[in-house]
């Protein structure tokens, strides 16, 4: 689940050498799932493990995880970087903004997971995103436009030209995407 290298593993030990005794480490994501995820490590104290947290025993030390962020911390790394006259404490979580999901996902849950993956960066750039609000019926994808989106003059290019491109070539069940947004013109819009 989670990888620390040697390195780190040393890092860690050497800083428990000052803490209270049964002191351990815990790494944690705060908003997890979200794009403001965030991973943290933080100290242990033993009177603060919860009985729903995860241990992960190495040789110096153990690593406590909270139930909530395990998923989002599959394939995580900790590793040392050492500079010319400094090193600092790096972790990787590829899966802290968005939890992998399976194959065998349902449909509305796979499509969802693709906007925000593989959509969602690229509208970004212009302050917009989008959102799945339902799969009809008759196999159409009903979405909603936010941010700089909203409004946009371009939104209905983006849609087709776009969006549904990438939709249907990795969902190729799906028949068609629909716009369900109000646009409304104003500040947030992205000319």
């Amino acid at each position: 689940m989670i990888h620390i290298t040697d390195s780190a593993q040393e890092h860690f030990a050497k800083l428990l050498i000052n803490q209270e005794v049964g002191t351990q480490i815990r790494i944690f994501v705060i908003n997890p799932g979200t794009p403001d995820a965030e991973c943290g490590v933080s100290y242990c104290p033993s009177n603060t493990v919860e009985s729903t947290d995860t241990e992960l025993k190495f040789d110096k030390f153990s690593l406590y995880v909270n139930a909530l962020s395990i998923p989002y911390l599959r394939d995580a790394e900790i590793d040392v970087v050492t500079y010319q006259l400094a090193s600092q404490l790096t972790l990787k979580a590829p899966n802290a903004k968005m939890q992998q999901i399976s194959e065998d996902a349902p449909l509305i849950e796979r499509v969802s997971h693709m906007l925000q993956l593989q959509i969602n960066p690229k509208l970004l750039s212009h302050g917009g995103q989008v959102t799945l609000i339902d799969i009809t019926d008759d196999m159409l994808a009903i979405l909603q436009f936010g941010g700089g989106c909203n409004g946009c003059a371009m939104a209905d290019f983006t849609l087709k030209e776009g969006i549904e491109k990438e939709v249907l070539a990795t969902f190729p069940e799906l028949k068609g995407v629909r716009d369900l947004t109000a646009h409304q013109h104003g500040k947030h819009s992205y000319y």
